[in-house]
């Protein structure tokens, strides 16, 4: 990956006082079908859905009628819950045509930092949980740094980054697996919350989807670009709308909804409104798309670029206290290959690893992809080298038909 030379360049006065960038969308690339003239984005994201719900019916028969029974289901999106958090991070490193190899061995460093600072130096819950998550920011910020003000690629920095890390752990446990003994902090990869409070869960999600709706028709109004019909924009509620309350029905007909599947909607929600309603979000775009545009409009890429990578250690963080509480303790070897596991749900779910492109929906959704392919097949006892095969071949697969549409664009 490559990073600009400069960083900012001042605009003329008489531009200073511009509106941030408009909507990255303005020029939206369309498919036509039949009579309709469907934005290109648009159809990956429902192709994307159609090809999950394919893949679940058939590990739903295929698996005597188990996967989609409510204890599987809700054991799924606990699987979901880590590569999601990393996803969603590495959505937002990966627009900014950059890359982060290092985040499963952070995630096993943070976890193991937490797991040590409740163990052995005897910390309560919050210090411990922010010992591992500060540790995760700053690894972050080191690597953030190098990227964008030595110019050493993501690429390399991160590659270091994936043994150097790996190794501080190795050497701070001196091997050893560390036990959690703060029962608070199993609980957060273990535990759920009460049916009601699920219920309560889906009508603030629904709740969201509808101002997250409205707001985006509104900026784009205000930015004289083309706003959905009202049909279109009813669709596009009630969809995700229907999905939130089965999903709420589901997690309920079982012990509730996780708690991890609950710290993994709420960053999915905040990432989403960070890149799509903000300018800070936009500018993320604008630097993966074009970068001498964007900073030839005066964006500061390098902070933007530090910031992503500071981001992607929070959320590093974030899923190695909900790994590290799942599995009940830190291991050395904790995390290996989450790492490839973020960038394969990124690119499934339709990011593009030229930068400029993809969404928080469907980082969220390509985890989904990946972890119900784990379940499933676990399920199936298909053979551990035969699970490889098949997930490495929906993965060159998924960046051959992102590269084919660029082509035809």
């Amino acid at each position: 990956m490559t990073t600009p030379n400069d960083g900012v360049v001042e605009r003329p006065p008489a531009t200073s006082d511009l509106a941030p960038l408009p909507e990255t969308d303005a020029v939206t690339p369309v498919t036509t079908i039949g009579k309709f003239k469907i934005p290109t984005d648009v159809l990956r994201a429902y192709t994307m859905v159609f090809a999950l719900i394919a893949i679940w019916i058939y590990f739903h028969f295929s698996t005597g009628h188990i996967f989609l029974e409510s204890r599987n289901f809700s054991n799924l999106m606990r699987q979901t819950s880590v590569t999601g958090v990393l996803a969603v991070g590495m959505l937002m490193v990966i627009v900014t045509a950059q890359i982060d190899l290092s985040v499963g061995s952070v995630v096993g460093l943070a976890g193991g930092i937490a797991a040590i600072a409740q163990g052995w130096w005897g910390y309560g819950l919050v210090p411990s949980l922010a010992a591992g998550i500060v540790v995760a920011i700053a690894i972050g910020a080191v690597q953030g740094s190098l990227t964008a003000y030595l110019n050493i690629p993501a690429f390399i920095v991160t590659l270091g980054g994936l043994l150097a890390w790996r190794g501080v752990i190795l050497g701070l446990s001196g091997g050893e697996t560390i036990p959690l003994r703060l029962q608070s902090f199993k609980a957060i990869g273990q535990n759920y919350v009460d049916t009601r409070a699920g219920w309560i869960l889906a009508a603030l999600s629904i709740a969201a989807v509808v101002w997250m709706t409205i707001a985006r028709n509104r900026a784009r109004r205000r930015h004289h670009l083309e706003v959905p019909g009202l049909g279109l924009t009813a669709v596009r509620i009630a969809l995700p709308s229907a999905v939130i309350l089965w999903f709420a029905y589901m997690m309920n007909s079982y012990e509730g909804v996780p708690i991890p599947v609950i710290i993994l909607i709420a960053i999915a929600m905040a990432g989403a409104f960070l890149t799509q309603n903000t300018t800070f979000g936009r500018y993320l775009y604008a630097i993966g798309g074009n970068p001498d545009a964007a900073r030839l409009s005066g964006i500061n890429i390098r902070k933007h670029i530090l910031a992503v990578f500071c981001i992607m250690g929070a959320l590093a963080g974030v899923a190695a206290i909900i790994y590290t509480a799942r599995v009940g303790s830190a291991s050395p070897d904790a995390g290996q290959l989450l790492e490839l596991d973020a960038i394969a749900a990124c690119v499934i779910g339709g990011t593009s690893l030229m930068g400029g492109r993809g969404t928080v929906f469907g980082a969220i959704l390509g985890a989904l992809i990946m972890a119900s392919l784990d379940n499933g097949m676990s399920l199936m006892r298909v053979q551990p080298y035969s699970q490889m095969i098949i997930k490495g071949a929906i993965l060159v697969a998924a960046v051959g038909l992102d590269m084919a549409g660029r082509k035809r664009g």
